[in-house]
Formats: C-alpha cells, sequence, structure tokens
C-alpha cells in the first residue's frame, strides 16, 4: 500500500503539478482544503467536496482530505474521503475538549477500498486510546491520522503507543510534517518534504491473549 502525504499547500496546488506521485492513497492535512459549509456545496455554490472526488478519478486512487465543515452554525473538523471519482464519506472528530470551538461528531469510521480497510482519525481524537482500539477492534488494516499542527514529539509518541497497543499501523499527515509507525511500535517513516511516499506494508499478524480476573461470572439458571 503507498501511501503519498502532501504536507503543504491547497489541493488545488496539488491538482495543478503536471508531474504526481503514483501512490495508492493520496491524503492531505486541513489546510489544503479548508472551510466546507454543507449549506453551500448543496447549493452547488462550492464544489470542494467535488474537487476531492475529481483528484481521485484522476489520480485513480484514493484521496484522504481534512477540512472544517460548517453544518448551519455547527463547525467540525472532519475528514472526506473519496475513491475513483466517487465520494465515499465524511468522518467527524468524536471528542471535543472543554468546549472547543469544534463541535464533536458522531461515530468512527472504516472505509473499506480495494487497497484495504482504511480507519480514520481525526485530529484530536489521537489523544483518546479508544478511538484507535475501535478502529483496530472492527478490522482496519490501516489508521490514518489527519492533523493540524504538531506539539513536539508528543503526536509522535502517540501514534507509536497506538500502533503498539492495538497492532494496526498509524500515518499521520499533518502540516509541514508525516510520520508511521508499525504495530510493533517503531517509526518506520518520517518526513518533512511534500509529497513524501511510504510503501506500507500490510500486517495480518493475530495472537491469544488470556488473563485472569477476579468476578466477572454468571450464575447458571437452576433446573426447572
Amino acid at each position: 500500500m503507498r501511501i503519498c502525504f502532501v504536507t503543504s499547500g491547497s489541493l488545488n496546488d496539488y491538482g495543478e503539478k503536471t508531474e504526481r506521485v503514483q501512490a495508492d492513497i493520496v491524503c492531505f492535512p486541513f489546510r489544503a482544503l479548508g472551510e466546507v459549509s454543507y449549506e453551500r456545496e448543496l447549493k452547488g455554490e462550492t464544489n470542494l467536496f467535488e474537487d476531492v472526488a475529481i483528484l481521485s478519478r484522476e489520480e485513480k486512487n484514493i484521496a484522504v482530505c481534512g477540512c472544517y465543515t460548517d453544518a448551519r452554525g455547527l463547525r467540525r473538523k472532519s475528514v472526506v474521503v473519496a475513491e475513483r471519482g466517487r465520494i465515499l464519506g465524511v468522518s467527524d472528530m468524536v471528542n471535543r475538549i472543554d468546549g472547543g470551538e469544534y463541535r464533536s461528531g458522531a461515530g468512527i469510521k472504516i472505509f473499506d477500498t480495494k487497497v484495504g480497510k482504511l480507519g480514520i482519525v481525526v485530529a484530536e481524537d489521537l489523544y483518546f486510546p479508544q478511538v484507535l482500539e475501535t478502529l483496530s477492534v472492527c478490522g482496519a488494516d490501516v489508521a490514518l491520522c489527519i492533523f493540524e499542527e504538531l506539539n513536539e514529539s508528543l503526536e509522535q509518541t502517540l501514534i507509536r503507543a497506538g500502533a503498539f497497543f492495538f497492532g494496526v499501523p498509524v500515518c499521520m499527515c499533518a502540516c509541514g510534517y508525516a510520520q508511521a509507525a508499525d504495530g510493533s511500535g517503531k517509526l518506520r517513516f518520517s518526513s518533512p518534504e511534500s509529497p513524501c511516499i511510504y510503501d506500507l506494508e500490510r500486517e495480518q499478524e493475530f495472537h491469544v491473549i488470556e488473563t485472569r480476573r477476579r468476578g466477572f461470572y454468571l450464575k447458571r439458571k437452576s433446573d426447572y
């Protein structure tokens, strides 16, 4: 699975390049698309989601792009996913911290594509381990985290820990930087270049884990 990270510039800037890198997935951070109003999109006044779909059709791959969505005044951090000209869906950040500017969305999403099951981690959802755990339990082949500005080494530590704890590779596309960790928790890729390429090896290793704990038993029903 070849992933291209475009960590700077807009979606249009990338689309206007005469030479592009061949990849299965191309990822963009939030600045690439900017603000998207659902109302204006439905009225045809803007076509930002369509631009993502067109890019994926022209590249014959999957486009994953961060954006700020506005649904009648409710602003959210979101990620739109398109495959070969078709919008697969939009995933919203599900955790809102201390009444922040951006509202929480509903549901953690995995997109079933031709190259595998893509789990999406939106921005600060990375700070909540249950998000990566849910993606892993539900069978994601890779977790793609679309982020804004990195906070020194915090996010790198979190993607490595999350990949190790839950056994799913984690790739991050942020403003100015891209990085990836494998299921062993090792940092396999990092680069400030834009665009940059990472070839992800599919990991399908499973183990049986046994633990002992007190209680947690069901009483058998008495015979009738």
